[in-house]
């Protein structure tokens, strides 16, 4: 690693430890939040035997950070060292891809997000930026640089897990009894939080009730003192109580027997965000309107592009995430800003952000029993819209 680089970084980062080594024979008793393979595996002699050193020293939420060249780039870059354009390096493994995929499966560890980068290795009077910067990341398969960032891999904990269940409800107020029905048992302590929104059918008076007949439930109450579904889940997750917070949809389209699964996911290790997803099974007759369907399978794309992980449907209400996470995107909820009303882009950019791996849950998505949807098709489509746009800029063309 470059002392010059490892400097720049102290620097920006003033409170954090940097400890430097050879990734095959180091040793740390201590763990990381962060570490960095830059450039090393294609002049390493076992790629393998490195991540599983380093394997060592990672928590549940540590993130391992690699970039390594692009296959591809191969003849183009003997050709610039054959002609003294590059200076020449040891011998290169030449790694691709899916063989550095392999590999980091091999050694327990679980790629996250994976981006390439660099179409023009070279400033070029100022060509060089341009290309790199807002070309580069619509070309993803000819960049020069692969950069990955992965998680370790680990096991169930022993520890039952608590769960904190939240319910927005803005005119719901015949769904509020089947929720908390079929909600069931399946964490050791859970909690229910209804958020109700200014409803003027008497929502809140039906959660109130529901409350009263059931002592032995632990439900909490709270009326929303802003406006839109991601204001109530932040004033809801402002509250929770639970190591695991999760967001139910009062319309129920979304059964409530399926939360077990976005538990599963948290608690075997497999993600770390568990997001919904309606468009796998068949739906049914009334659930999806067929433009709206076209539009979530587009932001679906839209996403997978923009955070370097699949991810199939954006806009499905029903959320899961740990606690210590969710306070990691609150505090960096600033860098996207605090413009959606929803809350799914807020959480799902935060997660990205955040280095977390988000598994899609597939569930069946029904009709609508009660009322009527709150959502406005083409003015809440263009808002999306624009701040996918948004993201984008944050996130692609840095």
């Amino acid at each position: 690693m470059s002392e010059r680089q490892i400097n720049q970084a102290r620097a920006r980062i003033p409170y954090g430890t940097f400890v430097r080594d050879a990734g095959e024979t180091s040793s740390f008793d201590r763990s990381f939040d962060f570490i960095i393979i830059s450039e090393t595996i294609n002049v390493a002699g076992d790629v393998q035997r490195m991540f599983e050193n380093i394997r060592e020293c990672a928590r549940p939420d540590t993130r391992l950070v690699l970039n390594f060249y692009n296959t591809l780039w191969k003849p183009l870059l003997a050709l610039a060292t054959a002609v003294g354009l590059k200076s020449q390096h040891p011998e290169s493994n030449w790694l691709s891809r899916p063989d550095v995929r392999n590999l980091l499966a091999l050694a327990d560890w679980q790629v996250v997000r994976e981006e390439t980068y660099i179409l023009l290795p070279g400033t070029f009077f100022g060509l060089g930026r341009l290309l790199n910067r807002f070309v580069a990341p619509l070309l993803p398969s000819l960049g020069l640089t692969t950069f990955m960032v992965c998680r370790p891999n680990f096991h169930v904990s022993e520890r039952a897990k608590t769960v904190s269940i939240l319910i927005p409800a803005r005119n719901e107020a015949g769904n509020i009894e089947p929720a908390v029905r079929r909600l069931g048992q399946f964490a050791a302590q859970e909690e229910i939080i209804f958020v109700e929104g200014h409803s003027h059918d008497g929502t809140w008076a039906e959660i109130e009730r529901v409350r009263a007949a059931n002592p032995e439930l632990n439900i909490r109450t709270l009326q929303q003192t802003g406006r839109g579904k991601g204001n109530a889940v932040r004033e809801g997750f402002a509250v929770a109580s639970g190591d695991i917070l999760m967001i139910l949809d009062a319309d129920l389209t979304v059964p409530p027997e399926e939360l077990k699964k976005f538990y599963d996911v948290l608690t075997s290790g497999k993600g770390d965000f568990a997001n919904g997803v309606r468009l796998v099974y068949p739906m049914e007759g009334r659930a999806m309107q067929f433009c709206n369907m076209l539009a979530n399978r587009c932001f679906g794309w839209a996403f997978t592009w923009l955070l370097g992980q699949p991810l199939k449907d954006t806009l499905c209400g029903t959320k899961a995430l740990y606690r210590r996470d969710y306070d990691k995107i609150v505090r960096d909820r600033s860098y996207f800003g605090d413009f959606d009303p929803f809350g799914d882009f807020d959480l799902l950019f935060g997660a990205s952000k955040q280095h977390l791996k988000i598994v899609d849950v597939p569930i069946r998505y029904q009709d609508r029993q009660y009322g009527s949807t709150n959502i406005q098709r083409w003015r809440h489509g263009v808002l999306l819209l624009r701040m996918v746009l948004f993201a984008a800029r944050k996130i692609k063309f840095v």
